[in-house]
């Protein structure tokens, strides 16, 4: 079950990164400034290393399914669907890099509820991954890491935006929980 697991995450990685790149081309074409080239980085090193550190933590533990299995996977699944939504609301405009078209903000699926429904999906997916094969240190380290890296992420996402589109007019929509 394990291996099968981390090939469908590896799968996952290779295809979103194959989408980025074509979403790249186009988007380029359409006039797009790329933006927070200095971090990038440091999140694809990130990523990396999270999935490193899974793979030998939950080898080491036996890569055995947690006894929280039947609560985590369908949380995880759940938000697959999320991830799922977004990369579809997002169409060509999603990338794993920062890319701004001119005056474009999209604001369909999750994005009129949320401003980033995807950096929820990868808080989500870098607690709930490791959980589901106590791999509790990953999820712990990789879980901090990721809030700082976050941080200078979202900064630099939100100063683009708001330097290219209307952003600052629209950002009354929470961060990462619906409003009420």
């Amino acid at each position: 079950m394990f291996y099968a697991f981390f090939f469908f995450l590896l799968c996952m990685r290779v295809g979103e990164l194959l989408l980025a790149k074509r979403n790249e081309r186009i988007v380029k074409a359409m006039g797009a400034k790329e933006f927070g080239q200095a971090h990038y980085r440091w999140i694809v090193l990130l990523h990396v290393a999270f999935l490193f550190s899974f793979f030998l933590e939950a080898l080491m533990k036996g890569a055995t399914l947690s006894s929280w299995w039947p609560f985590l996977l369908p949380l995880f699944f759940a938000v697959q669907l999320l991830r799922i939504w977004a990369l579809f609301s997002l169409g060509v405009f999603w990338n794993t890099k920062i890319f701004v078209v001119p005056n474009v903000i999209v604001q369909k699926g999750p994005y009129r509820f949320l401003r980033h429904p995807n950096y929820v999906v990868v808080v989500l997916e870098i607690v709930l991954i490791p959980l589901l094969f106590r791999a509790y240190i990953t999820a712990i380290v990789f879980s901090l890491l990721n809030a700082y890296l976050l941080s200078i992420r979202i900064s630099a996402e939100e100063q683009a935006l708001a330097t290219m589109t209307n952003y600052n007019e629209i950002q009354k929509r929470p961060r990462f929980f619906p409003a009420k």
